[in-house]
């Protein structure tokens, strides 16, 4: 694989690295906040994912500045850029309603999502003018962020399903008294779900706006419009079910779950299997 470089001569692949670095440290003190319960661990986990942040905003403006394409013009850079959108709604979320143990979960993804783009290659020599539209960047941005808010949803159901467990277990287990209260969790889904379905859908419509100026139509039944229709629909259900039924903890916790494996599937199997317009960003 080729190594680029940035603005000011550095290796983008080194500065990846050194995301990776401050992503797997991050892991490593949320996973001691878990055992040990010392609030300094959970303040130095964060801050080594925030200094991981910012490593990996260099690299995306970095990339951007050596090629002149927003990043994601190849698999190497979609993930990088989805593992950016991840990490950037969890640091939003800290802010907006605290669950310090969630970055138990953020942390590994988003070291795992660099691990994976370290080793895929990134193909620089993409040309297609589509890829230098501001709009298909917003189109693109708003898709990730609510892919990330999601993730956090989904990892907020896990965390719902261990204390649920940890409850109406005879003998309290390892996570009761290390995990937050049902109700937190189960707000942090909530509103995890609520900024990614409004994301979803700006980045919907962005696309059917952008696909109408570069196809022709607003929606071609393209195999990747359809899967993405179908996410909509059943994110929708899921808020559509807790403001009317009353959906919440362990069926709302199950169902973001499902939900994220539906996104998963929409992302990367469509893109492999099915085919489609999109699969020029998983070449």
């Amino acid at each position: 694989m080729m190594v680029q470089t940035g603005s000011k001569g550095l290796p983008m692949q080194e500065i990846n690295l050194i995301t990776l670095f401050f992503y797997l440290l991050s892991s490593a003190g949320y996973l001691s906040y878990l055992f040990f319960q010392h609030e300094r661990l959970q303040q130095l986990g964060y801050g080594l994912m925030a200094a991981g942040f910012l490593a990996h905003s260099a690299s995306l403006v970095g990339g951007y500045l050596n090629t002149g394409f927003f990043p994601g013009h190849d698999l190497h850079q979609t993930l990088l850029f989805a593992g950016w959108a991840l990490v950037a709604v969890f640091l939003l979320f800290q802010y907006w309603l605290p669950v310090k143990v969630l970055g138990l979960y953020a942390a590994p993804m988003a070291t795992v999502i660099m691990v994976v783009t370290l080793r895929t290659p990134d193909a620089t020599g993409a040309t297609a003018p589509f890829f230098k539209s501001f709009w298909l960047f917003f189109h693109v941005l708003t898709m990730f962020l609510g892919n990330g808010a999601f993730a956090l949803a989904c990892g907020a159901g896990f965390l719902y399903l261990l204390q649920e467990h940890g409850i109406k277990a005879k003998r309290r287990g390892f996570f009761f008294k290390r995990l937050p209260s049902l109700d937190l969790l189960d707000n942090m889904g909530y509103r995890c779900l609520v900024m990614g379905f409004t994301l979803l859908t700006i980045g919907l419509v962005s696309g059917m706006l952008y696909a109408k100026v570069i196809w022709g139509k607003f929606w071609s039944w393209n195999v990747k419009e359809v899967w993405s229709g179908i996410m909509w629909l059943f994110y929708a259900a899921i808020l559509h079910e807790r403001l009317t039924v009353g959906w919440r903890g362990r069926k709302a916790a199950i169902m973001s779950i499902i939900g994220f494996m539906v996104l998963l599937f929409t992302f990367f199997g469509v893109n492999f299997l099915l085919g489609g317009h999109h699969g020029e960003f998983t070449k």
